[in-house]
C-alpha cells in the first residue's frame, strides 16, 4: 500500500494553476458543471430533513448532527496536537512561530494545520453519513470529497493576534456551483471561541447589495459594514455544509483556554473525464503531497510523507478519490 517511487518527478502529476491566486482548495474544481441539488430528480432526502432543506434553502448553510462518531473525532483531534508538536494540556507549547509563509494573510495565526492525507482524516470523509449529506446537497451519488487540511485554533494572546474575517473563496460573481464543509471535532459552543462564521443576510441580498458597491471593490473581500455575522454553534462530530456564495470566515478566539479544533471537508460532483486532476489526487493521496496554492503553504518538515503510510481506503473512499470509478 504505501509504495516508494523510484523517482517521485516521474509519477508526480502537474497540479492545475486554477487556484493558484484564490484561496479556494485545488483538490476539486472551482465550479461544477452540475448544478446543486433543486429536488427535480425526484429522490428522496438521506439524511437532511425537509425543515432542514428549506434551512439550506433560506440561509445558505446546514448542520448535520452526529455526523461522525465522537472516537473519530477524539482520535483526529489527539493527532493534531502531536502533529504540531504542542501539548493540549500546556498552552505555553501553543504559541510556536508559524512553520511556513502563510500568502493568504488574514489566515495567519489562525492555526491551519498542514495534514491533509492521514488515515483519520480519510476515515471521516469515508462516513456514510457525511457522504449521504453531501448526497442530498447535489442530487448525484457519483461525488469526489476534497483532499482539505485541519484547523487547531488557539486563543489570541499579544504577539499572536489576528483579525476575524468574512470573504468568499470563488468570485460570487462566477455563481460558481459550488459547497465547502467542515467537521467540528470538538464542542465550538462557546461564543467567545472563534470558529465558523458567516452572513446569511448577504447572502440572501448578495444581487441587492452588488449594486451599492464601487466598482473597484475586491471580490473576494467585501465590506460587511451593517451586516450581523452569525457564529454557527457545533458539537463534537457535526458537519457543517455552506454554499460558496456564502460570505464566511473565522471569528477570533477571544476566550481563555478553549480550542476550536476541526477538520474540512467537502465534496463535489466527481470529474472521471478530467484525468490530470484524478492522477494528481491519487499521487496526492498515495504520496501524502499537500495541495499547493495560495492559501496553502504546506509542511516543510513533510510528516506526512517521513511519519506516516498511506491511507487504507474503503470501497467508498476509493470512488470518493478517484482512484475507483463510479
Amino acid at each position: 500500500m504505501d509504495k516508494k517511487p523510484t523517482s517521485m518527478a516521474a509519477i508526480t502529476p502537474t497540479m492545475t494553476p486554477q487556484h493558484k491566486e484564490i484561496p479556494g482548495n485545488p483538490s476539486v474544481a472551482k465550479s461544477s458543471t452540475l448544478k446543486l441539488n433543486d429536488r427535480s430528480n425526484g429522490k428522496s432526502l438521506r439524511v437532511l430533513s425537509e425543515d432542514d432543506w428549506k434551512f439550506w434553502i433560506a440561509e445558505g448553510y446546514i448542520v448535520v448532527k452526529n455526523a461522525v462518531p465522537k472516537e473519530n473525532c477524539d482520535r483526529l483531534a489527539n493527532l493534531l496536537w502531536e502533529f504540531e508538536e504542542k501539548d493540549p494540556n500546556d498552552p505555553s507549547t501553543w504559541y510556536a512561530p508559524p512553520r511556513a509563509t502563510m500568502e493568504m494573510k488574514e489566515l495567519v495565526n489562525t492555526g491551519m494545520v498542514e495534514i491533509y492525507n492521514h488515515q483519520f482524516l480519510w476515515d471521516n470523509r469515508s462516513v456514510k453519513r457525511v457522504y449521504d449529506a453531501f448526497v442530498d446537497i447535489w442530487g448525484t451519488e457519483k461525488l469526489w470529497c476534497t483532499i482539505d487540511r485541519a484547523n487547531l485554533n488557539i486563543p489570541i494572546r499579544p504577539g499572536f493576534e489576528y483579525k476575524g474575517f468574512i470573504h468568499w473563496d470563488y468570485d460570487p460573481e462566477t455563481k460558481p456551483q459550488n459547497v465547502q464543509g467542515v467537521i467540528a471535532l470538538a464542542d465550538q459552543m462557546d461564543e467567545s471561541m472563534g470558529g465558523f462564521q458567516c452572513i446569511p443576510e448577504l447572502y440572501r441580498n448578495y444581487d441587492t447589495w452588488k449594486l451599492t458597491q464601487p466598482t473597484d471593490r475586491d471580490y473576494f473581500k467585501p465590506d460587511v459594514s451593517g451586516f450581523e455575522k452569525v457564529k454557527v454553534k457545533l458539537e463534537a462530530g457535526d458537519l457543517l455544509i455552506f454554499n460558496s456564495l456564502q460570505p464566511h470566515g473565522i471569528r477570533p478566539n477571544n476566550s481563555k483556554d478553549k480550542v476550536r479544533i476541526a477538520q474540512y471537508l467537502s465534496m463535489m460532483p466527481a470529474e472521471e473525464e478530467n484525468e490530470t486532476l484524478r492522477q494528481w489526487r491519487i499521487n496526492s493521496w498515495q504520496h501524502r503531497i499537500a495541495p499547493e496554492g495560495y492559501a496553502f503553504p504546506g509542511d516543510p518538515r513533510k510528516w506526512e510523507q517521513t511519519k506516516y503510510k498511506t491511507a487504507e481506503l474503503t470501497v467508498l473512499g476509493k470512488k470518493l478519490l478517484g482512484l475507483e470509478k463510479w
